[in-house]
């Protein structure tokens, strides 16, 4: 069972699991990111940036729908639509994932080169979404029973640029070690709004490889709503920035939005 990551979605940026063997207060607190309330409907225009390790940058700009919703069996889910508007080498390429609770979540990619949509499988999961940082793995976080997470206290931390004074420190290790392209994160957590504010990722080898910080946050119509991500490869030296630029909350999406035939027309 998968949940949709906040790792490149706009619609959705909660990494959030815990296991039934897993510590009791750990377990309580990324539950509680789990649970934070989200909006019905998102549209957002995002700003995406990728950095390499010399500093040159392409900057992408990208229209994000997204939708929370009930699957039909009581449980909420989430769908997200990204549309890829420049620069030209990225243009008209558009993606679809859908939320499943209990099995992998759905994956579609429109290639305008191709002028076709496919699904991403499964065994595709540790490739590159986009030339991004993120894996297609990483678009989805993990069920809710395959972490073990582990409290290791409280303190405050510093993600990009911001202090969050008051927060719980998380190290999330998968039970079924194959399951997982990584051997385990620690996860910090705004006790105040409870976002996980800043992950470290560390590889097979137990060497730290990615870094998600979120330096911006803000209270939008009630809502907490991550404004800006930064996920890197530390290994690479390779970054990749999300900022919103423009956000509209509730406004009701068709649901048309969230199908193939849409990725195929972008209509």
């Amino acid at each position: 069972m998968k949940k949709i990551s906040k790792v490149l979605s706009v619609a959705a940026m909660v990494l959030a699991a815990s296991g039934a063997f897993a510590d009791e207060k750990g377990t309580e607190i990324m539950q509680k990111a789990l649970d934070v309330e989200k909006p019905k409907f998102t549209e957002s225009m995002v700003e995406m940036t990728l950095t390499d390790k010399k500093g040159s940058q392409e900057v992408r700009q990208v229209h994000e729908f997204g939708r929370n919703h009930d699957d039909g069996k009581g449980n909420k889910v989430t769908d997200v639509v990204m549309l890829f508007l420049a620069p030209a080498n990225v243009k008209n390429t558009r993606f679809l994932q859908k939320e499943n609770h209990d099995k992998d979540d759905d994956k579609w990619i429109y290639l305008p080169a191709l002028k076709q949509t496919r699904r991403v499988n499964s065994s595709e999961g540790s490739k590159s979404f986009m030339g991004t940082d993120a894996t297609y793995d990483d678009l989805s976080t993990r069920g809710i029973n395959e972490d073990d997470h582990q409290y290791l206290g409280e303190e405050s931390k510093v993600a990009g640029g911001t202090t969050y004074p008051n927060c719980a420190k998380i190290k999330e290790v998968p039970f079924d070690k194959k399951s997982s392209q990584y051997s385990y994160r620690i996860t910090w957590v705004d006790l105040n709004t409870y976002v996980p504010v800043y992950t470290e990722m560390y590889d097979k080898n137990d060497k730290l490889v990615k870094v998600l910080t979120v330096p911006t946050i803000t209270n939008d119509k009630g809502y907490t709503i991550t404004r800006e991500t930064k996920l890197e490869n530390v290994q690479t030296g390779h970054s990749t920035t999300l900022k919103i630029v423009k956000l509209a909350l509730d406004k009701p999406i068709p649901d048309r939005v969230f199908t193939q035939d849409f990725l195929n027309t972008g209509k």
